[in-house]
Order: structure tokens, then sequence, then C-alpha cells
């Protein structure tokens, strides 16, 4: 889960939420078992594997036209929270779940979103936006009520590094040094406890420094020095052999969820809160493009670039094991998902990337909702 660290004592409500509509999706998707790849085909008209707007009901009177409906950046659908941003590179919840801030990959921007108001800038962050570089993901200080500091992953004309900035200041190094490449620079951020920051980076396009110990590159790293002290302890090492970074998310139970991208499969992968890693929890041969994560007990939601979709998997709440094949929400509605959070009531956000590889409508790129379907009826 990602979002704001007070939101903490609030998480179990979310769980549940999500959990419980994890089995309602479970019970309501159909999924083609005979298929050679686990990733699930669109899914049949009806089927509630899939969230779509809904339509507002008739009025019994007319009703004024919606504000601004000349607004270019104006958009009717109801799940929409921000609209009109250049392509993503991370979001996160503030604690009031009205709010985000959402990063924008090419400009740097920080961006504070909520529905019904513009974007305000919070913060930017000078990066190189070549390739696939850029301000890649955010997360938030433990201590983000008091201090207002960001810690991001961005790219630079040397490296890809993490840096920590407050508004209207400029960003001080945290750690300096990742390898950056032609492709594969991504990656994603998450505090695992207060005091700890960890980091998942991409191989930068060269597998065999994923699996060189010397090298920063293609690793989840636990970071503790968190100031720009000179000579920082070099960070400890949780996971290795990453391919292009995902994102990374924790659960309430203490485990560490990554998604990566691999010349051969897409992964889910996870590291138990005891450092302990057993094999993927799920894999997609057809590589639908992996990329934000947000977790509950009992649940992980995916988010799937290419394959235009939020995947839900069931989990087994002790080891992680999942229990059933993924289901989809909003496939092919808001094109191609990245970053993901998930809030206090259950509902998934998404940011979408429709600019950079896609086909962006109007109103792109957005930050929307994913309401997840209650009770036992399946969704409209």
């Amino acid at each position: 889960m990602k979002g704001e660290p007070g939101r903490t004592a609030r998480r179990g409500g979310a769980a549940a939420v999500f959990s419980i509509a994890v089995l309602v999706l479970a019970g309501c998707a159909r999924f083609d078992d005979s298929a050679s790849s686990p990733f699930t085909p669109e899914p049949t008209f009806g089927s509630g594997a899939e969230v779509r707007p809904r339509e507002p009901s008739a009025p019994s009177s007319p009703m004024p036209e919606p504000s601004a409906p000349d607004d270019p950046c104006f958009d009717r659908d109801p799940n929409v929270v921000a609209t009109c941003l250049d392509t993503t590179g991370g979001m996160v919840l503030l604690s009031d779940d009205r709010t985000a801030l959402v990063a924008e990959r090419r400009t740097g921007r920080i961006l504070r979103v909520a529905q019904g108001t513009p974007p305000a800038e919070f913060a930017r962050i000078p990066v190189d936006s070549g390739s696939d570089g850029g301000l890649l993901d955010i997360a938030l200080s433990p201590t983000f009520a008091e201090d207002n500091l960001v810690y991001a992953y961005v790219t630079t004309p040397t490296d890809n590094r993490v840096v920590r900035i407050a508004p209207g200041d400029s960003p001080k190094d945290v750690l300096t040094g990742i390898p950056r490449g032609a492709a594969g620079n991504a990656g994603a951020l998450t505090f695992a406890r207060p005091g700890e920051l960890l980091v998942l980076t991409g191989d930068a396009g060269n597998t065999a420094a994923a699996a060189d110990p010397a090298s920063l590159a293609g690793k989840l790293l636990r970071v503790t020095s968190l100031t720009s002290a000179p000579n920082p302890p070099r960070p400890a090492v949780a996971l290795t052999g990453i391919g292009r970074a995902g994102d990374v998310c924790t659960d309430p139970n203490g485990a560490v969820w990554v998604t990566d991208r691999t010349a051969v499969e897409d992964r889910l992968q996870r590291v138990a809160a005891d450092g302990s890693v057993g094999e993927p929890a799920w894999t997609w041969p057809d590589k639908p493009g992996v990329a934000g994560c947000a977790a509950g007990p009992g649940a992980v939601a995916v988010a799937l670039t290419d394959g235009q979709a939020m995947a839900v998997l069931a989990t087994e709440r002790d080891t992680g094991a999942v229990t059933s094949a993924p289901a989809l929400l909003a496939q092919k509605l808001y094109g191609r998902l990245a970053g993901t959070a998930l809030g206090t009531d259950g509902q998934i956000w998404a940011a979408t990337v429709n600019k950079s590889g896609g086909s962006p409508g109007p109103t792109d790129d957005r930050v929307v909702k994913l309401p997840l379907p209650s009770g036992g009826g399946g969704v409209d």
C-alpha cells in the first residue's frame, strides 16, 4: 500500500473492504483455466470482472449543465480525479483519501490533485527525461504531516538517484550512483517503516548488473541513511535479479511486494516480513507490462500497463500464496495504467501513462478511481 504514513491506523477498514471486494470479484469473474497463459482473457459482457463508470440516473427535473463543459480538460466520467497531466511517474494518496500527489515523469513536476479542483504544483525537480527516465516515483516522509518532505526516484544525466524535497526547496541527495542506461531506468520507492526506505532499481538494460553484488542496478534496497551526510552506509540488498522495475508496496503484515518485467515474463514477487524470498507469487508469460501495486491482507492489486487493466490477485494471508487467477478491473477503460494506490475506503486509485506509448484521449493523462464492487451481485 502506498500513501501517507499517518494512515496506518485506518488501514484495517480499507483492508477489510478490499478483501471482501476481491472475494466478490473472484465469485463473479470468469476465468479461462484452459488458456496456456495465466493472464486473464478479456471478461465477457456482464462477467463482473470489469468496472465501468456509472451513468447518472435520469433526473426527475432538468439539471443544469455540468460546470466547464467547454473546458478541453473537463471529463464527464465521475471517477476521474485529475486530467490533462503529462505522462505520470508515480502517485501517493494523502490521509484525507481525497487528495493525491502525482508525479509527471518528463516535466519533473509533483502535483497535488483532488476531484473538482485544478492540479496545483507541489514541487518541481530537475530531471533527464530521455528514454524512459525522469521523475519515476515518489514516497511521502513518515512525518509528512509535519515536514512536508517527499522522496523521489529520478534520472540525471549521469545516474539514477533518490532525492528528498520540500516545497520551495532544492532537492537533496539521499542515494546516488544507481546505474542508468538507454532503457530500464524505472525505479520505485516506499517506506517499510520509519527510518527504512525501500528502493527498487531497474537493471538499466543490463541483466548482468542485476546479479552483480557490486552494482546497485536490478535490486531491492533497504536504505536507512535518509540524509545527505557524507559517506553513507551502503544499503542492504533485499532482492536481486530485478529486470525493468515496476513497483514496490507493503501490506499490513509487513510483507513487501515487488513487480518487475523480465525478458521471459512479468512477475509479482513477495519478500516476507522475516526477509525470506520464495518463488514468484505470480507470473505473466504474455508480459502485459506490470507496473504499480497496492497490497492489503488477502489481496494485491497490480496495474497492467500494456494490458490496460488493473489485476487483483487474492492471496493467502499467512504465506502470500496466490489462491486464484487474477481478476481484471477497468479493462481497456482508461488505457495504460501505472501508478497505483489504495484508499482507506477500499477504492483503488490509478494514474495513466497514455502519452507514453499509448493512444491518449483528449483529457489524458489522468488520475482515476477504480471503485471495487460491493455485495454479491457483481458490478453494473
